[in-house]
């Protein structure tokens, strides 16, 4: 009894969100009236003052009950895996209570298209995100939390100006398009507090930092929903971007940046879990991207797919780090795959998924992108540089299998080793069939994702080139080892490395500017000028010159009549002068 009270709470949010995951399923989905290219809007009207509405609409079409179904199912496993990975925490219940207000906010900015009411669950998210990213109350993950708070908080005040330049058109759906002088602006606004959510360039040090939150925290918050949110929110308004094209060639540029960017860094990478973030990281470039050249839909359709097996991905870490006792560095992890045979072939699997093996959940939308991205009008350069960041994938999936699972183990002694637990087996399991046959069965109900591309033979055969490419991470890593021992490193070859391995400087860039600099500069403004010049001519100024006026008042009253007299006419003299 003593046991189930311990656990009762992550089992029972994991078995609801598995009932409620079901229900939307079967019923929301499968047996619903829904058709592929419509969908119901509820709207309850508040009040209505000077033209503008006050609303709380409410939006079911196949994005929002898909997107729904799929963070309760993610949630559910999450929460079926902190069983066993939170066991020895104290305050499992406040942490659970933290993971369902998260899963809450994140329903409510998908089911609600109003631009003043999706900022509730999107503060929502950064609120929470924040309590969870602390929750081991370090100095580490302290930094870490107020970089992700800071970041989003800039997404939460252009989504702030949004709402008061669309006061002009007496509406905040921002469905029926944007015209006039602010369409432009608005729409530019949207698109960066996207980007800030989703980590792109140049608001990308968050995402890798934030991986010093418990790795349940990272499955469910850094893979799938918190990220994805900023995708989504440019998805749900497509129909007002698609009037003004500078914003999405914008977003194309920005996605395919962040794309290699990203790509590049996690090959470099050692930490295990900053590996799949950077790998997270490069998919949301991608679905940038793919939103840039004009394919919502084939986004979104990525957006779910890549949900399925990032999540699987990030609790097969999870597992590794808590059978390894806390041992997260991918150069000494080794011989996984006969310590924890289940999680280690779980991991590969997924690897292959991210990569786009034919017939898994990450072919149907990864191959469907890059055929898109031939026939779309972008240039060459970016082309290349999406094929090139694209087929990173494989090199860096190769390098934590060859490393991780397959490599030789150079820890410590295997006497603090420890298997899986039921819970994670079934909350991987889980995943994983999502992982093998959720990309074929959604493509299969929702056939308008699919899309229909024509390209010659020559263009899907680079299709393929890029999909398995990275085979030729072998060769490239054989040459360097000859040429390292032949002539040692070069100064040229560590620069590079150190530069991509830094994220192209981005740590600097941003996560500096708005944790060290931001905050020096608001500790300056706070001594020099809250506490400084504007208690001198503010609060404290006016109440020593009131007080000083009253105490000459008090002493001229005291003296007597004959000074109160004199006084009198001095100041009537004054005024006759000025006066006259």
């Amino acid at each position: 009894m003593s046991c189930l009270s311990r656990v009762g709470a992550p089992l029972l949010c994991g078995v609801f969100l598995y009932c409620f995951s079901l229900f939307l399923w079967f019923f929301g989905i499968m047996n619903s009236g829904l058709s592929l290219n419509s969908g119901y809007v509820v709207e309850w009207q508040f009040f209505s003052f000077c033209g503008m509405e006050w609303t709380f609409p409410v939006i079911v079409d196949y994005v929002s009950v898909i997107f729904s179904c799929l963070v309760c199912l993610i949630s559910g496993s999450v929460s079926l895996f902190s069983v066993s990975y939170m066991e020895g925490e104290v305050f499992l219940r406040r942490f659970m209570l933290k993971i369902m207000a998260f899963v809450a906010s994140m329903n409510l900015l998908i089911y609600v298209p109003s631009l003043i009411t999706i900022l509730v669950g999107w503060d929502g998210l950064g609120i929470v995100s924040f309590a969870l990213v602390i929750y081991y109350q370090n100095k580490k993950s302290l930094a870490a939390g107020m970089l992700t708070v800071l970041a989003n908080r800039i997404g939460d005040v252009f989504l702030i100006l949004c709402i008061c330049l669309m006061v002009n058109w007496g509406d905040w759906g921002l469905s029926t398009g944007m015209f006039g002088d602010f369409g432009i602006i608005i729409c530019f606004l949207l698109v960066v507090g996207g980007m800030t959510k989703s980590a792109q360039i140049p608001f990308s040090a968050w995402l890798p930092a934030a991986m010093a939150a418990p790795t349940p925290v990272s499955a469910l918050v850094h893979s799938s929903t918190l990220v994805t949110a900023g995708v989504y929110l440019i998805v749900r308004f497509y129909s007002s971007l698609i009037e003004v094209p500078e914003v999405l060639w914008f977003l194309s540029k920005v996605g395919g940046l962040t794309l290699l960017m990203a790509g590049l860094s996690a090959c470099f990478e050692t930490d295990l879990k900053k590996i799949i973030a950077l790998s997270t990281l490069s998919q949301l470039g991608l679905m940038m991207f793919t939103i840039g050249i004009g394919y919502p839909l084939v986004a979104t359709f990525h957006l779910f797919t890549h949900a399925l097996f990032k999540a699987l991905l990030f609790l097969c870490a999870g597992s590794i780090i808590h059978s390894m006792m806390d041992a997260q560095d991918s150069r000494i992890l080794g011989g996984l795959n006969g310590l924890l045979p289940f999680s280690s072939s779980c991991l590969v699997m997924s690897s292959v998924v991210l990569c786009g093996m034919p017939f898994l959940s990450g072919f149907y939308s990864k191959d469907l992108i890059l055929e898109d991205s031939f026939t779309s009008m972008v240039g060459t350069l970016e082309l290349v540089v999406v094929l090139v960041g694209a087929g990173l994938s494989l090199v860096y999936s190769m390098r934590l299998m060859l490393t991780g699972v397959f490599g030789q183990y150079f820890g410590s002694s295997l006497i603090t080793f420890s298997v899986e637990s039921g819970y994670m087996l079934v909350s991987m399991g889980v995943l994983s069939v999502g992982a093998i046959v959720g990309g074929w069965n959604l493509q299969v109900i929702w056939v308008d994702a699919s899309g229909f591309s024509v390209i010659s033979g020559f263009m899907k055969l680079m299709v393929g080139i890029v999909t398995f490419g990275g085979l030729g991470y072998f060769v490239v890593m054989k040459v360097v080892k000859v040429m390292e021992t032949e002539k040692g490193s070069s100064s040229v070859i560590m620069g590079l490395k150190y530069f991509f391995s830094s994220m192209w400087f981005m740590g600097a860039i941003s996560g500096s500017f708005l944790s060290g600099g931001g905050l020096n500069k608001g500790v300056n403004m706070h001594l020099y000028l809250d506490s400084g010049w504007m208690e001198i001519f503010g609060g404290q100024g006016a109440f020593y010159g009131v007080s000083y006026m009253v105490g000459s008042h008090s002493a001229m009253q005291s003296s007597g009549v004959l000074v109160f007299v004199r006084v009198s006419l001095i100041i009537v003299v004054f005024c006759l002068v000025l006066w006259l």
